[in-house]
């Protein structure tokens, strides 16, 4: 709620995710709410946060959250995309009976992953956004060209995702991908569509497992993705690992006195 009242005092549409992004159904049997409708229920509370505000407040949209089953810095562990579409699909059914706006799949390292998740929320019928790690050369961590994972996808999905996105990377790396994209396929920065920005310039192997909290302040991290904004014209930022109330606030505080 801290966040959406960001949204709400400077009149900016929002997004919210579900707390979804690890409730796939093998970790919820493996859990002791093996018999709760974990992922209808997480739609559910938010949706009657964003009922809270009334109709005349400002857009809230809500995403049905998924990521990789493995880990998210390890592109080792991503599935193939036949097992993958398997796997994500009771998770994506259970999100649409939730009646989310959207489904989003987020800190995606790896294509073959990624296009078996889209197939899978291809087929809920509602629009849906993968978002990858990135590094500055513009390659997903397993090496693929994101060029080359937006284009594979698009080509080759019944009903392609409505965007891209990437998320947990520091701004200059997210800049710097854009910019290897574009030099590679001019047009395509326009299919990335939303960022959320990790507080830490650090490799992700760098990252992974760390046992202290790498944060940016709010100014320096606010100006960054303002900056990249500028450049690519992504509608939606946000923030990733790092990020607390006060970058949201500052964040949109700065694109309204210096955006609008």
């Amino acid at each position: 709620r801290e966040y959406l009242e960001v949204g709400q005092k400077y009149q900016l549409p929002m997004f919210a995710l579900t707390d979804t992004w690890r409730a796939n159904q093998e970790r919820i049997r493996q859990s002791d709410y093996r018999d709760s409708k974990v992922n209808q229920d997480n739609a559910r509370f938010i949706t009657e946060i964003r009922a809270s505000y009334g109709t005349g407040a400002s857009p809230i949209f809500i995403g049905g959250l998924t990521g990789p089953r493995g880990d998210a810095y390890t592109p080792e562990e991503a599935l193939p995309t036949l097992e993958a579409e398997s796997f994500h699909m009771p998770q994506m059914e259970a999100l649409a009976e939730g009646q989310v706006d959207f489904l989003y799949a987020a800190t995606l390292p790896a294509l073959s992953e990624a296009q078996g998740i889209a197939k899978a929320m291809a087929k809920q019928g509602l629009p849906y956004m993968l978002s990858f790690v990135i590094r500055k050369d513009g390659t997903l961590l397993d090496g693929t060209s994101l060029a080359r994972a937006i284009d594979t996808i698009d080509q080759n999905i019944s009903k392609p995702p409505t965007g891209y996105a990437v998320n947990c990377v520091y701004p200059t790396v997210f800049n710097d991908g854009l910019a290897a994209l574009e030099n590679q396929s001019p047009g395509f920065s326009k299919r990335i569509v939303s960022f959320q920005a990790n507080t830490s310039a650090k490799d992700p192997k760098d990252l992974d497992g760390s046992q202290e909290l790498i944060t940016e302040k709010p100014e320096i991290l606010a100006d960054l993705m303002l900056q990249a904004h500028q450049r690519f014209h992504v509608p939606f930022f946000g923030g990733c690992c790092g990020t607390d109330t006060s970058h949201i606030e500052y964040l949109a505080r700065t694109y309204k006195e210096t955006m609008n």
